[in-house]
């Protein structure tokens, strides 16, 4: 009993016309390498090109959505090479304009630490700040990333180009810790710049901008007037804090129920939520802590 075959073989038509393009491409190749030295041959060319003309036509019509295709996969993979390579050169260029305008505000932070010693005749060893304490210890402090190798030891001052940061607490070799004049824990002896009265100066522990210090007067009538500089007025040479470094300018005063004094509260000059290089206060060469 013959065997049943089920559906048709798919391939048969295109295999026939594959086989009927491929002979119209070998006679039209052997036509073209006939010498045309006689009447016959140009009629014979003449002829074939009535009758296939149109199996060209249909060849090349055939052929166009292979070429196209072919043509638009080049064009498209060498537009995603040529977006792939334009991505990665802004890339770079993006990167290298922000490592150029870092690198301009540490210059100018420099200048302006070369600035302060000039004006002040403190000898300072540069750093930056790599780290700052962590939230939930609740106190405000940075890591420098030079240490006792440097000539770092504790109580150490440290500025900025703008005004006093704070002090060292602890070293290593390669790093110390500063605790910010912002902590709570910080009480730092002022001076006011338009009467030279005395006062300390106690931190609120913020970080941001609404960061402030409390300054009690140790002379009760004294009322500190508004934009007044306050500076450090520890002795030179000595501990914790040296003697002439600026700390911010009195913002408001206030009085406190059931006291006699009046209060001033501090806007720091040094900007603790961007702090980056900074400076930390030495003995000069001969000079005893």
């Amino acid at each position: 009993m013959a065997r049943l075959r089920f559906g048709r073989r798919p391939h048969f038509h295109s295999r026939r016309l594959v086989g009927a393009l491929l002979s119209v491409a070998v006679l039209l190749i052997g036509l073209s390498l006939i010498p045309a030295t006689s009447s016959w041959t140009s009629a014979l060319r003449d002829g074939a090109g009535t009758v296939l003309g149109p199996a060209e036509a249909l060849v090349h019509a055939a052929t166009q959505p292979v070429r196209k295709l072919s043509e638009y996969t080049e064009s498209n993979s060498q537009l995603r090479d040529d977006v792939a390579r334009l991505s990665s050169q802004n890339a770079q260029l993006q990167r290298e304009a922000d490592q150029a305008d870092l690198d301009r505000a540490r210059l100018v932070e420099f200048e302006g630490l070369n600035k302060m010693t000039n004006q002040t005749g403190l000898r300072l060893i540069p750093a930056r700040v790599v780290a700052m304490g962590p939230v939930q210890s609740f106190s405000r402090t940075v890591s420098l990333d030079i240490g006792s190798r440097q000539g770092i030891g504790k109580d150490m001052t440290v500025v900025n180009k703008d005004g006093l940061v704070g002090r060292v607490i602890a070293v290593s070799d390669s790093s110390s810790t500063v605790l910010l004049i912002v902590d709570t824990n910080s009480v730092v002896g002022g001076r006011l710049g338009s009467n030279n009265e005395i006062g300390f100066l106690r931190g609120r522990g913020s970080f941001n901008d609404s960061g402030r210090l409390d300054l009690d007067m140790l002379d009760d009538s004294v009322t500190p007037s508004i934009d007044d500089l306050v500076v450090t007025w520890g002795s030179n040479g000595k501990g914790p804090y040296v003697a002439g470094v600026p700390i911010g300018k009195v913002e408001s005063v206030y009085a406190t129920p059931g006291q006699l004094g009046k209060h001033a509260v501090i806007k720091p000059l040094a900007d603790f939520s961007a702090l980056d290089v900074v400076g930390v206060v030495v003995p000069k060469a001969g000079s005893v802590r």
